[in-house]
């Protein structure tokens, strides 16, 4: 099975963060998986660290490609075709980085581990 993970499902999972659902542990371990993570994840990490709201993520920020491929995760990169189904919902939902992740869950036809219940409004199918 393959999944996509939400960027603080990543963050979560990279620092051991208690938050993480052991549902989202177990699936994430299980070698079995396919693990995506967005390169809009990157983007929406390098942003909210610049704008001080991530902090104590300093070597994360420094090198996200690493730590992802060390945790054995694949990179999706953004397609023409995730940027133009994330542009056309409908959904009044101003956050760039939650409408590239619900477009690349649906384009990809893969499930979003997420504790973001705001990825209801978009119809994205999320595991937490």
């Amino acid at each position: 099975m393959i999944y996509l993970l939400d960027t603080h499902v990543l963050i979560w999972w990279l620092l051991a963060d208690r938050r993480l659902s052991r549902k989202a542990r177990n699936l994430v371990s299980n070698p079995g998986h396919r693990i995506l993570v967005s390169s809009a994840s990157a983007w929406e990490i390098a942003t909210k660290h610049r704008l001080g709201k991530l902090t104590g993520v300093d070597a994360l920020v420094a090198d996200v490609t690493g730590w992802v491929s060390r945790a054995g995760f694949e990179e999706l990169a953004i397609t023409m075709a995730h940027a133009q189904r994330a542009g056309a919902f409908p959904q009044d939902h101003r956050d760039p980085f939650d409408r590239v992740l619900a477009a690349q869950s649906e384009c990809e036809a893969t499930p979003l581990v997420t504790a973001d219940r705001a990825f209801e409004a978009f119809g994205t199918r999320v595991v937490w």
